[in-house]
């Protein structure tokens, strides 16, 4: 753990600050940011320190903070796993001729799977931002970008592609859409009630798959 480079003593308050700004991060995103900025004036160094106060900047509408801890953050820990918040955060900064620049310069490939959504959502919304309505479309038509299948990013996949949808006018497909978002949510849940499965099966009702669903897949079609 990165905090094992600090003394016992301010580790252990450090650690205090993180967990709280964690866990207030959705109820009271300002207490969490005050909690990531007392842990940042102990441990600066540290990435996800830098990390967790760029969060919570971006969450309290503070995107040119957010945008200098996150470019801080890569340079300490050399990793783009936060590749799509820092693309919001240029959109935030009305930068989004930026965002989509900087969206670029990484190599997607690289990027694990609920990073390369986040990134296809943000590039999306930085098209949407220059009035490009048809090339936000594009870049959201991803290989996750399946409505038989779903995963933790589905449902948030599933909403962006309806919204760029409806913004080309094409309601009756972007209905369908949020049906499947919301199909994949109800499904996600019941998984991770019964078994806390990270993937599942989402078949529609005039669906039907080849073959037998993949190890560790279930099937919701009744």
């Amino acid at each position: 753990m990165e905090l094992k480079t600090l003394s016992k003593d301010n580790a252990e308050w450090v650690a205090q600050h993180l967990i709280m700004a964690s866990r207030l991060i959705d109820t009271d995103p300002e207490l969490a940011h005050r909690h990531a900025l007392s842990a940042s004036r102990r441990a600066g160094r540290i990435g996800v320190v830098r990390e967790t106060l760029a969060i919570t900047a971006y969450a309290t509408g503070d995107f040119a903070l957010a945008l200098r801890e996150l470019r801080t953050y890569r340079r300490i820990t050399g990793s783009n796993d936060q590749i799509a918040l820092m693309v919001d955060s240029e959109r935030g900064v009305d930068r989004p001729d930026r965002a989509l620049e900087l969206g670029r310069s990484v190599d997607r490939a690289s990027l694990p799977s609920d990073v390369q959504v986040s990134l296809a959502i943000a590039m999306s919304g930085a098209r949407l931002d220059l009035g490009q309505d048809e090339a936000a479309l594009a870049e959201l038509e991803i290989p996750q970008l399946d409505p038989n299948r779903a995963f933790s990013w589905s449902p948030d996949l599933f909403h962006a592609y309806a919204e760029v949808l409806e913004a080309l006018g094409r309601d009756a497909d972007a209905a369908t859409w949020r049906e499947r978002a919301e199909r994949a949510e109800i499904a996600l849940e019941e998984a991770h009630a019964d078994a806390e499965l990270e993937t599942i099966q989402v078949i529609e009702e005039d669906f039907e798959l080849e073959g037998e669903p993949d190890d560790g897949a279930v099937s919701t079609d009744e």
